[in-house]
């Protein structure tokens, strides 16, 4: 049984790790992102992230870079990034009192999309605002940046491509285990350390 807090629109509760979420009517009129699963009935199931929160001691220490160099619209009491097809949103709350430790019930980064096309060029907008971003890293299946905004949160810039389907072909995604090629090599490895999972789609009997 999972506790929950209903909080004007909001319900609230906390995974078992102790990593806090909420989960919203969506507000907007972004296309969905909706994943389509046997179990779950199409009007209940989630839309997409919509926003997060973190710990800042100084959240204006960021306006400059997120407003000038990466484009972000302040919004509610946070900064909202909107593209052409839907946005999200990054809001601070005061830290607590206990200095922070990485590992399990935290968020290592946030990540944020882009074109193919206009990577480069945002890694050279959070370069010329201050930041100090990684060189492109080729993840495979998409490219990313990595950089600590002033507030010292991890942002990632993340291309939507070139996808899934670069090694597969996309009515057979999930069937099978497919590795990075810089990891095929520890194939079994890896292997023996994960828990099997039933693809949705031989549960609808596909």
């Amino acid at each position: 049984m999972v506790e929950t807090e209903r909080v004007e629109d909001r319900l609230r509760f906390a995974d078992p790790e102790g990593l806090a979420h909420e989960l919203i009517v969506d507000p907007t009129d972004d296309a969905a992102l909706a994943a389509d699963h046997p179990d779950i009935p199409a009007e209940h199931a989630l839309q997409g992230f919509d926003s997060v929160r973190a710990y800042s001691a100084d959240p204006e220490a960021s306006r400059a870079l997120l407003e000038d160099a990466l484009e972000f619209q302040a919004a509610g009491d946070g900064w909202e990034a909107r593209g052409s097809e839907r946005g999200g949103s990054i809001a601070y709350d005061a830290p607590p009192e206990e200095r922070g430790r990485p590992g399990g019930g935290t968020v290592h980064h946030v990540a944020w999309a882009s074109t193919m096309e206009d990577h480069a060029a945002w890694r050279e907008r959070a370069q010329e605002g201050g930041a100090n971003p990684t060189p492109e890293i080729d993840r495979f299946w998409f490219r990313s940046i990595y950089f600590r905004e002033p507030s010292g949160v991890l942002f990632e810039i993340a291309t939507m491509g070139p996808g899934f389907a670069t090694d597969e072909d996309p009515e057979h995604l999930g069937e099978k285990l497919v590795l990075p090629p810089r990891f095929e090599a520890m194939r079994d490895r890896i292997e023996a350390t994960l828990t099997p999972l039933e693809s949705p789609r031989v549960a609808q009997g596909e």
